[in-house]
C-alpha cells in the first residue's frame, strides 16, 4: 500500500467536487434539516459540486493504484467498476450536505456564505478548486511540493502566513487523525473481507497503523503546504491575512469543524469499502 495516497485521500476531502444539480440533492437532504435554502447557498458559494467532481477523479485514480498494488493483473474491469461504485458522486455529495446541515446553524451557514461570496472569499474558493484540479497532474503535484519545500527552507513571509493559516485551522493535527482513521478503516475492511485469514487482529492493525504516524505526519504536512502554497499564490498578503482572521472567528471555527465532521467519516467509510472490496477480490481470485 502506498501510504501517501491514503494520506492524500484523507486530506483532500478537507478542501473546498461530478457536477450535480445542487437543488435536486439538497432539496431531499438539507431541507429536512430546516434550513435547506441556506445550505444550498453555501454549497454553491463553496463550489461544492465541482469539488466533489475533483474528489471523485482523485478517488478513482487512487482506487486504480490500490488495484495495481494489491491485485496486480487481477484487478481489471471488475475492480474499476467496484471503485466507480464506491466513489459515487451523488452519494458523496449527499453525505457531505447532510452533515453540513446538521453541524451548521442557519446563522452560521449564512455568515460563511457571505464571506465566500464577497472578496477575498470569492477568489479564494476559485483558487482552491483550480489548484485541486491542477494537482491531479502528477508533474504539477511534484512542482508544488518542490516550491513549498523551497519556501519553507527560505522561511519566506508567505510561508509564515501559511503556517499561521494552518495553525488557525489545526490542519496538520486534524488531517493526521483523519489519515490514521482512514488507514485503520481500510485495514478493517481487509480484515472483514477475509484478507488476513485470521492472521491479524484489530489490535494488531491499530498498532501497525499507529506505527505509521511519523510518516503520515510528514506526508500530511508536505501535501498541505504544497496545496496551499500553490492555491494562494495569487493572493496578496492582506487578502490572506483576511482569510486567516476569518478562520479565527467563531464562525470560521464552526465552519472548519463542520468540514472535518463532514469529510472524515465519509473517507473512513470509503476506505473501509475499498479494503473490503479488495479482500473480496483477493479471495475470489484465489479460488
Amino acid at each position: 500500500m502506498e501510504k501517501r495516497a491514503m494520506i492524500m485521500m484523507a486530506w483532500r476531502g478537507m478542501a473546498f467536487g461530478v457536477t450535480i444539480a445542487v437543488a435536486s440533492l439538497t432539496g431531499g437532504v438539507a431541507q429536512a434539516a430546516g434550513h435547506g435554502d441556506d445550505i444550498d447557498a453555501l454549497s454553491a458559494a463553496l463550489l461544492l459540486p465541482e469539488m466533489v467532481d475533483v474528489m471523485q477523479e482523485e478517488g478513482r485514480s487512487f482506487g486504480t493504484q490500490i488495484g495495481a498494488d494489491m491485485l496486480g493483473d487481477r484487478a481489471g474491469a471488475r475492480w474499476e467498476k467496484l471503485v466507480a461504485g464506491i466513489y459515487d458522486a451523488d452519494w458523496m455529495y449527499a453525505r457531505v450536505i447532510d452533515t453540513l446541515s446538521a453541524e451548521l446553524s442557519a446563522d452560521e451557514a449564512q455568515a460563511i456564505t457571505a464571506f465566500f461570496t464577497t472578496e477575498p472569499g470569492l477568489t479564494i474558493v476559485g483558487l482552491e478548486l483550480s489548484a485541486r484540479r491542477a494537482m491531479l497532474d502528477e508533474a504539477i503535484d511534484e512542482m508544488a511540493i518542490e516550491a513549498a519545500a523551497l519556501a519553507a527552507a527560505d522561511e519566506t513571509p508567505r510561508f509564515k502566513q501559511l503556517e499561521s493559516y494552518v495553525e488557525a485551522n489545526d490542519l496538520v493535527e486534524q488531517n493526521v487523525v483523519g489519515a490514521l482513521n482512514s488507514n485503520y478503516a481500510f485495514f478493517i475492511g481487509l480484515l472483514n473481507g477475509g484478507a488476513f485469514a485470521g492472521g491479524m487482529s484489530e489490535d494488531q492493525i491499530l498498532q501497525d497503523v499507529w506505527a505509521q504516524e511519523p510518516e503520515i505526519r510528514d506526508s500530511t504536512e508536505e501535501w498541505i503546504y504544497s496545496f496551499l502554497n500553490l492555491a494562494y499564490q495569487p493572493l496578496s498578503d492582506a487578502e490572506l491575512e483576511t482569510y486567516i482572521a476569518f478562520s479565527e472567528t467563531e464562525t470560521g471555527r464552526a465552519f472548519n469543524a463542520a468540514l472535518f465532521a463532514a469529510f472524515d467519516p465519509l473517507f473512513e467509510e470509503i476506505s473501509m469499502r475499498l479494503g473490503y472490496g479488495a479482500a473480496q477480490m483477493m479471495q475470489s481470485s484465489d479460488l
